[in-house]
């Protein structure tokens, strides 16, 4: 009874570890994807892509998971990839996935890393996204989950060289969330984009998001020219990937609302704006609409 206990407990975390998938990207780099779907119970808010960096001294995780067990569930996939433990742990944004995980990777030694602006919005909305997590992967998915404090928070730069490996973490939000950050391996010209940048399905405009500045952390992308490039959503990819499936989403769909508005639009009909270009994203009917009138209601001000 005690052993079928346990593998009841253990089965959701591995259910959770199957929704993962790593692609390494170049020596000691992979790329972690989650599913494009909503959170749910099986993949424990882990619908996102995350980043391990492999070195002598120890592993640096992109991101820890989106709850508790998810982070469990991460670290299980993690293991496969790498015998370090797991040093450092980066969060690039203000999502629940890339920050509610954080207290688990700390109780396993791990340091946390945090933009001020990441934390600015951790902070403000943690109790939202709390109780949305438990609707959404249920309680005992949500279990053991808390909002913690970073070991680190920097402002708008931070650096880190671990087993020779040089770390560049940069603030570039607000874009998807104001705490967005870009991480930089310039050695192996690998970026790490977190929510700014999608891959295969439509990204999401929200009401703490700014569409017009993510186009310019967008940008501090293509400065980097970067060989690799991971995303917050999707597999690992090139940068004309991402420019079409996001700022080309993004340039569309600012461009469209502009002339909307300027020919006397309202909000209603907002939604009828032509996005149609970009209907092969995945989660485009779920999204489309309704980043189109957040969209109009950013730009109505500007």
């Amino acid at each position: 009874m005690i052993r079928l206990t346990a593998l009841l407990l253990l089965w959701p975390l591995t259910l959770a570890a199957e929704t993962l998938t790593p692609q390494q990207v170049a020596p000691g780099i992979w790329a972690i994807e989650g599913p494009a779907t909503q959170r749910d119970p099986d993949n424990l808010g882990n619908n996102a892509t995350f980043g391990l960096i492999d070195t002598a001294e120890g592993a640096v995780l992109v991101d820890p998971g989106g709850s508790w067990n998810g982070a469990k569930a991460l670290h299980a996939v993690v293991q496969t990839l790498t015998d370090s433990p797991v040093a450092y742990v980066i969060n690039t944004g203000g999502q629940d996935h890339r920050w509610l995980g954080n207290g688990y990777w700390q109780t396993q030694g791990a340091s946390v890393m945090t933009s001020a602006a990441a934390h600015a919005d951790h902070l403000n909305r943690a109790s939202l996204q709390m109780t949305a997590l438990n609707a959404l992967i249920g309680p005992e998915g949500l279990a053991g989950t808390k909002p913690t404090t970073p070991d680190i928070i920097f402002a708008d730069r931070h650096e880190l060289t671990l087993g020779g490996t040089r770390i560049e973490i940069m603030h570039v939000g607000p874009a998807h969330t104001p705490g967005d950050s870009l991480v930089w391996l310039p050695d192996s010209g690998t970026v790490f984009t977190g929510d700014v940048v999608y891959v295969g399905r439509v990204l999401g405009v929200m009401a703490f998001s700014d569409s017009a500045h993510w186009l310019d952390a967008f940008a501090r992308i293509e400065a980097l020219a970067p060989t690799h490039l991971i995303p917050g959503h999707g597999p690992a990819t090139d940068l004309a990937t991402a420019q079409k499936d996001t700022r080309d989403y993004l340039t569309n769909l600012r461009d469209k609302m502009r002339s909307h508005i300027d020919d006397g639009g309202d909000i209603i009909d907002a939604v009828e704006v032509d996005q149609s270009g970009f209907a092969y994203l995945d989660q485009f009917d779920a999204l489309a609409r309704r980043n189109a009138q957040t969209v109009y209601e950013q730009m109505e001000w500007e």
